[in-house]
């Protein structure tokens, strides 16, 4: 058997001997069809929820022993606040492109059948998307790249883990623009079945909407505290424009964010096929699939874990809410609340989504470890990255 031959017959089925894993393909991520099809049951198996919380509590355990790793959960923090001031900024601007701010005759015009302020808004909002995941996705693959490989505990620095992402540009601007894309959709999606949502039931809809409003567009703290009042001018008693990123932009965000989770929720392996496996992005959306076959248990139980603990703070607000209707129930109800209430509010909701964030790191960290050990591949850890 010639060794041109051999790899053609391994495969063919025409040698009996098993194949072997080449060094070469096993350094990229790429794993014969027998080694994926033994990791195909792994799903299925007792232990997939053991595991998967077991790659939660390691997140947790690198997160604090690498405390550089934080500088993701702030860069995101930061790139999630600068979509809420875009939100704010995109709604002042896209107002006064409506018709009735035209004068009689000059209304914008049609194309496509769209109009002039659908095309406007539609492209501003598609814009401000893909800027906002194009620095996500960039940031987790600095944080990919930074985490430890293997069970080493050195690794780069975020900074250098953020310098060697840069030679993953084209495909993290071709993900992030899919992602774009496919928010979009969802979105338009979402609006036309509201639009369609039969009247008789829809008091359902009102219900989970208006709780959502209740609970999330105002402090938790106080059902009946009123945004307006954070935003007035002083000896004034107009509003200002922060209003228009408070409560506006921030519940734009939140609907921005949740898209967004569901979309990474579905192709979680996505960054460390194109970083750690150094494929192509049409590799990457299938190596992704693949191992999300395989490991969506694990994947899974991972993040509602890590869920299960952020709703659980979330969820503090109603004791603080029962307790003080029994010490103070004036405070409670009262429409101006004190400030230390209001105080009060202000660090649930910093320590809120400073827990949220963290969770997004450490599932980060996780959704790693689960795929370094489905592909036993380790991570790039302080290694200098292979040119392409």
């Amino acid at each position: 058997m010639t060794p041109e031959m051999e790899p053609a017959q391994w495969w063919l089925g025409l040698c009996r001997k098993p194949p072997v894993v080449c060094p070469s393909l096993a350094g990229i991520g790429i794993l014969p069809v027998s080694a994926f099809g033994e990791m195909a049951g792994s799903s299925r198996s007792p232990g997939s929820v053991r595991r998967g919380i077991g790659s939660a509590i390691a997140g947790m355990r690198i997160l604090n022993r690498n405390r550089q790793l934080l500088w993701f959960t702030l860069l995101a923090g930061f790139v999630l606040a600068g979509n809420a001031a875009g939100q704010g900024a995109l709604y002042y601007l896209t107002r006064f492109l409506q018709p009735a701010h035209f004068p009689a005759g000059g209304g914008p015009v049609s194309l496509l059948g769209m109009s002039l302020y659908d095309i406007v808004s539609y492209s501003l909002d598609f814009i401000l998307a893909f800027a906002t995941l194009f620095c996500l996705v960039f940031i987790l693959a600095g944080l990919t790249v930074s985490i430890p490989s293997g069970k080493k505990d050195t690794a780069a620095s975020f900074s250098e883990g953020i310098r060697m992402a840069k030679q993953f540009l084209v495909p993290i601007i071709l993900w992030s623009l899919a992602l774009a894309a496919a928010g979009f959709l969802l979105e338009r999606t979402y609006v036309f079945l509201i639009s369609t949502f039969p009247h008789e039931l829809g008091f359902l809809y009102m219900l989970g909407n208006g709780y959502f409003v209740s609970v999330i567009g105002q402090f938790p703290f106080n059902w009946t505290l009123d945004w307006n009042m954070l935003t007035e001018i002083p000896g004034y008693g107009g509003r200002s424009l922060l209003l228009l990123i408070y409560p506006f932009g921030f519940l734009e965000t939140l609907h921005f964010s949740a898209i967004s989770l569901l979309l990474f929720i579905l192709t979680p392996f996505m960054v460390p096929r194109i970083i750690l496996g150094r494929t192509s992005l049409r590799e990457a959306v299938a190596g992704s699939v693949a191992l999300m076959k395989m490991t969506w248990a694990e994947a899974g139980t991972c993040v509602l874990f890590l869920g299960i603990i952020v709703s659980a703070i979330f969820l503090g607000h109603l004791l603080v809410q029962a307790a003080s209707g029994i010490v103070s129930p004036y405070e409670t109800i009262a429409f101006h609340p004190s400030g230390i209430w209001v105080a009060l509010a202000l660090v649930y909701n910093m320590t809120l989504a400073a827990f949220a964030l963290g969770a997004a790191t450490v599932a980060g960290i996780g959704l790693q470890e689960i795929y370094t050990g489905a592909t036993g591949q380790p991570g790039t850890g302080s290694q200098e990255p292979r040119p392409d």
